[in-house]
C-alpha cells in the first residue's frame, strides 16, 4: 500500500494518465484440489533491466521519452506512463498474452476510489467505510468529530469471553486497512507498547528510517532521484541527542543493536534530524488521542478532506 501511495502521487504531478486492468483468473473464484506447480519464465534473471528490487510488484521500462510503469497486485494491475499512444499499445499487448479486460482510466482499486483533476489526485474509501458499519451494526449511530477524547482509559472487560470471534475480526480487519485512507484512525485500532517515552521515540525513528531508505531505492525505480540527505523530525530532544550520541548509556542498553543503524544513516549522510515542536508533530495523530482542535489542524496538514461536508 506504501507503492500505491507512492505510485500514484507521482502520476499526478508528472500529469501521466493512470489506467487499470483486471485479469480473468477462475481459479481465484473456486477450491483447487490439483497440486499447481509454476516455472521460472524463460530469459528471467533476477535483478534484470525492468525489475523493480525495492517492490518485486512493480515493473517498470523507460526508453528516450517513453516511460511505462506497472504495479500488479494479484489479478489487478494499475498503469501509468508519459506517452499515451504507447501505453494504449501496451495495453493491447498484455490483451493479447492474457485474457485481460481493459478498465479503462482509474477509478475504483482495491476498496479505494480514486478522483483527479488536474492538481490533486482524491483517493476515498467511503463505500468500503460504510460497509464496515453495516456489518458492525451501527449504520444508525450518530457521527463523532474525533476518534477518542484525550486521557481516556480502557476499563477492563468483565464480561463473557466473544462467542463469534469471526464477527470481531471481520470489523477489526477492515478497520486496519480502512487507514489506507483514515491514517487519524490508526491510534484507536492499535497500539504500540515501549519500556519509555525515549524508547519509543528512537524505535519509531528507525522504523521511519527503514522506510526512508526503501522509499529512496522505490523512487529511483520510477525514475525519481534525491541525493540530498532525507528530513527526519522529532519532537523528543533526549531521542535526537540518543541517535547522535555513540555512547551506549545505561538507561538505553535494552535496545536491540540492530535499531543503533539511525546513527549510521546520519554519519552517512542519508538522514539529517531535527527537532519538530509538539503541536507540529504530525505522527501525534497516530499515536495519541487529541483534543478536537489539535486532531483537525492535523487532518489539514495531512491533507484528509471530508468532500460530503457541508461548505
Amino acid at each position: 500500500m506504501v507503492t500505491i501511495h507512492t505510485f500514484l502521487p507521482i502520476a499526478t504531478a508528472k500529469n501521466w494518465e493512470l489506467h487499470q486492468m483486471d485479469v480473468h483468473n477462475a481459479f481465484l473464484h473456486c477450491d483447487l484440489k490439483e497440486e499447481v506447480y509454476m516455472k521460472v519464465p524463460p530469459g528471467f534473471s533476477r535483478g534484470r533491466p525492468g525489475e523493480s528490487l525495492p517492490d518485486y510488484s512493480l515493473f517498470t521500462w523507460s526508453n528516450k521519452n517513453v516511460q511505462k510503469n506497472v504495479l500488479v497486485y494479484v489479478d489487478d494491475l494499475i498503469l501509468y506512463g508519459k506517452n499515451s499512444v504507447a501505453l494504449l499499445s501496451f495495453k493491447e499487448y498484455l490483451s493479447s498474452c492474457f485474457h485481460m479486460k481493459d478498465l479503462g482510466i482509474l477509478k475504483y482499486f482495491l476498496g479505494i476510489e480514486v478522483v483527479r483533476s488536474q492538481e490533486v489526485i482524491f483517493l476515498s474509501q467511503r463505500k468500503y467505510t460504510l460497509n464496515i458499519i453495516s456489518e458492525a451494526g451501527l449504520l444508525g449511530a450518530k457521527p463523532a468529530t474525533f476518534p477518542l477524547e484525550q486521557n481516556h482509559h480502557l476499563a477492563s472487560s468483565t464480561s463473557h469471553l466473544l462467542i463469534d470471534i469471526e464477527r470481531y475480526r471481520r470489523v477489526v480487519g477492515p478497520l486496519l486497512y480502512l487507514s489506507f485512507t483514515r491514517p487519524d484512525l490508526s491510534f484507536v485500532v492499535q497500539i504500540t507498547v515501549a519500556r519509555s517515552s525515549v524508547e519509543a521515540e528512537y524505535r519509531s525513528m528507525g522504523a521511519v528510517t527503514y522506510e526512508l531508505k526503501w522509499l529512496k531505492g522505490l523512487l529511483h525505480s520510477l525514475g525519481i532521484s534525491y541525493s540530498r540527505p532525507m528530513r527526519l523530525q522529532c519532537d523528543s530532544r533526549s531521542a535526537l541527542h540518543l541517535a547522535q550520541n555513540p555512547v551506549f548509556h545505561e538507561r538505553t542498553k535494552h535496545i536491540k543493536v540492530d535499531c543503533h543503524f539511525l546513527r549510521d544513516a546520519i554519519l552517512d549522510g542519508l538522514i539529517a534530524t531535527s527537532h519538530v515542536s509538539t503541536s507540529e508533530q504530525l505522527a501525534d495523530i497516530f499515536i495519541k488521542a487529541l483534543g478536537k482542535d489539535q486532531f483537525e489542524y492535523l487532518l489539514r496538514k495531512l491533507g484528509i478532506h471530508n468532500p460530503h461536508a457541508p461548505t
